[in-house]
């Protein structure tokens, strides 16, 4: 028998016990789900391969089309993401030692020294809830004695389902569902996440596919920090409830008033519970993961040098300049070629009328050239690259540029 098997044998026995072997049983998945998705023959070996080689090819095609450049800033990001992603997908010492220990054993540690205990926060916080469940259990089977079990009879039968015991009960198991179900359900949660971590590594290679990546990290940071939320919340919610636990046994059997309060304190647990999720999901929603989201890389302006406000025309160009300063900037950047010459020969107009042009802190286009007969349209320019020497035709001369 294994180690994870001995440990879910005991599982039943308690919440810490339970945390234990989920979390032996969540390294021994996720380690067999690395073997056999990028380890030593995995399945997704090739698929790997290729992508990797699609990867140079796309940026291998960017360079000639001029859509890219050959220098540090391009080259830095790209072999970054290369080696990340080769490192993580194909090593589990790295992915464990990086990935895993840091969603698994970050929050725990943080959460240890918050609440200044030595070792591990969530294991100790589980050994308390256990022992406020064994005082339960021990009250209820003082309570449950064949001296008091005609008393007891003839208090169910005189005022109903709402006894002290009942509520007592009702409280444990709402107690139950805000400790065991959370932290159980989240680290479940989040050794699912780590068995299939892989495939969205890789998936960070390109622009469209990073969005999957993304949410990936914010699935684990969520179920990450979720326990160290109810190790915190649920210390001081302990403060209050060993007191009540403590007056649950009474001279004729359970404490009213004692049953009480442990269903109400239960009640305001679950109730946090609650909270503690949605605010650890608000949080998480909000991150922007270094990046990753945005995925889309802005192209240059096809027409540069060019400002979407226009100095004040005269009369007779006065629709057009006030058509052009009314653009956005962004739609004034991608301003055709074919209708620069007349934006040009209106700014020319206007030059005459007024020598001096109101200062907006804008670029402005005063006057054309006078030695230039014809103003051709500017080409449409990618990106500087490799392909970008191919794409060769001169340039207007302008001048009389106005900051």
């Amino acid at each position: 028998m294994s180690a994870c098997e001995a440990l879910a044998a005991t599982a039943p026995e308690g919440v810490g016990p339970a945390l234990r072997a989920v979390d032996c049983l969540a390294n021994e998945t996720a380690a067999a789900a690395f073997g056999r998705l990028f380890g030593g023959g995995g399945a997704l070996v090739p698929a790997l391969t290729i992508l990797l080689t699609l990867y140079i090819a796309f940026f291998a095609i960017s360079l000639l089309t001029g859509r890219s450049r050959i220098g540090i800033s391009a080259l830095t990001p790209r072999m970054m993401t290369l080696g990340l992603v080769l490192t993580f997908a194909t090593s589990w010492v790295a992915y464990q030692g990086v990935v895993c220990n840091l969603a698994i054993g970050a929050p725990d540690q943080i959460a240890a020294v918050i609440t200044g205990t030595s070792g591990s926060a969530t294991g100790i916080f589980a050994d308390r809830i256990d022992m406020i469940f064994a005082a339960i259990a021990e009250v209820a089977g003082n309570q449950g004695g064949a001296a008091n079990a005609a008393q007891g009879t003839a208090e169910q039968a005189a005022s109903g389902s709402f006894t002290p015991s009942n509520l007592m009960w009702v409280g444990a198991l709402l107690l139950m569902l805000g400790t065991v179900g959370v932290l159980v359900t989240a680290r479940i949660a989040l050794a699912v996440l780590l068995a299939i971590g892989p495939v969205f590594v890789v998936l960070a290679l390109f622009p469209g596919t990073r969005g999957l990546t993304a949410g990936w990290l914010r699935g684990v940071v969520l179920t990450a920090i979720t326990p160290l939320f109810v190790v915190v919340a649920g210390g001081i919610m302990l403060e209050l409830l060993i007191p009540v636990v403590a007056a649950l046994r009474g001279a004729e059997g359970v404490n009213g008033r004692a049953a009480t309060a442990l269903f109400l304190v239960a009640s305001v647990y679950v109730a946090l519970m609650s909270i503690v999720l949605k605010v650890a999901a608000a949080m998480v929603s909000g991150w922007q993961v270094f990046g990753l989201a945005a995925g889309d890389e802005r192209a240059s302006s096809p027409v540069t040098g060019i400002s979407p406000a226009i100095s004040d025309a005269g009369a007779a160009g006065q629709p057009a300049a006030t058509a052009a300063a009314s653009m956005p900037s962004r739609s004034a950047a991608m301003m055709s070629a074919a209708s620069l010459p007349a934006v040009i020969a209106v700014t020319a107009a206007s030059g005459a009328s007024h020598p001096e042009p109101a200062r907006s802190g804008r670029s402005v286009i005063s006057h054309a050239a006078a030695d230039s007969p014809a103003v051709t349209p500017l080409p449409r320019q990618r990106a500087r690259g490799i392909g970008s020497r191919f794409a060769g035709q001169p340039r207007p001369a302008l001048h009389g540029m106005i900051r």
